[in-house]
């Protein structure tokens, strides 16, 4: 474990991946939502469609032969997996924070427990 002192700067800089992955996932969330919203567009103007069974069949076409609609979901997934691991990653720091505060706390009160021990004694 860390020195003490040293924990709220560790639980600071794992906070803040965790935000700059949340931030590139909206990105690429932003980036599937534009190629879905293309895809919608180009179904729903197809005039020998003739239902939503067959515009959302076009849709799907459409999304899966978008080589940059499959890096982008394949991206999303790998950044939901990071993202997971590092808020995992700051909620074992914030325990080992709140775990090596207690210890810390432990000790003073075996400290001063030792002191009234001896006091009493007459030591």
């Amino acid at each position: 474990m860390m020195q003490l002192s040293h924990y709220p700067a560790a639980i600071a800089q794992a906070a803040q991946r965790a935000n700059e992955i949340d931030s590139q996932l909206m990105a690429v969330q932003h980036q599937v939502n534009r190629f879905e919203g293309n895809a919608d567009r180009t179904a729903a103007f197809e005039m020998d469609l003739k239902n939503d069974a067959q515009r959302k069949a076009r849709r799907f076409e459409v999304l899966l032969v978008n080589q940059e609609y499959q890096k982008s979901i394949d991206t999303q997934i790998r950044l939901t997996l990071d993202k997971a691991n590092a808020i995992a990653h700051l909620e074992y720091l914030r325990n080992q924070f709140s775990v090596a505060k207690l210890e810390a706390r432990l000790a003073i009160a075996q400290q001063l427990s030792d002191f009234e021990s001896r006091e009493l004694v007459g030591l």
